[in-house]
């Protein structure tokens, strides 16, 4: 299933930005869907955004379209979610993930925490 590490996370205040970044090991990167998802205290983890393999494709949640922008890099097995204009309900831990994004997951990244401040 091998491994994805996550990073980027912090804290931010409303309307600024953050870049998370996913490094994956272990396993055939450039096979797997790769997505974001994030789950805020109290409440199920949702589907944020998600890549295709080959990176011509993207789907994102409703809430976040024109916000964030996922992207993936096959050179260094790595997939980033810019996220811009961030507003205080954007506050979870955010998950990278890969698999049949977003209906079957295969492999779950650790977390990372991001909080944005009103």
């Amino acid at each position: 299933q091998g491994q994805l590490v996550e990073s980027g996370g912090g804290l931010a205040q409303t309307g600024g930005s953050l870049r998370l970044s996913c490094v994956a090991s272990g396993m055939p990167f450039r096979t797997y869907a790769m997505g974001w998802f994030r789950q805020a205290p109290g409440k199920e983890r949702e589907f944020v955004a998600g890549v295709s393999w080959s990176g011509d494709n993207t789907l994102y949640k409703e809430a976040v379209k024109g916000r964030f922008t996922i992207s993936r890099d096959h050179a260094k097995n790595a997939v980033y979610l810019q996220m811009n204009n961030l507003r205080p309900e954007d506050t979870a831990i955010y998950f990278c993930a890969a698999g049949d994004v977003p209906t079957v997951i295969d492999s779950w990244g650790q977390g990372t925490q991001v909080t944005v401040s009103s």
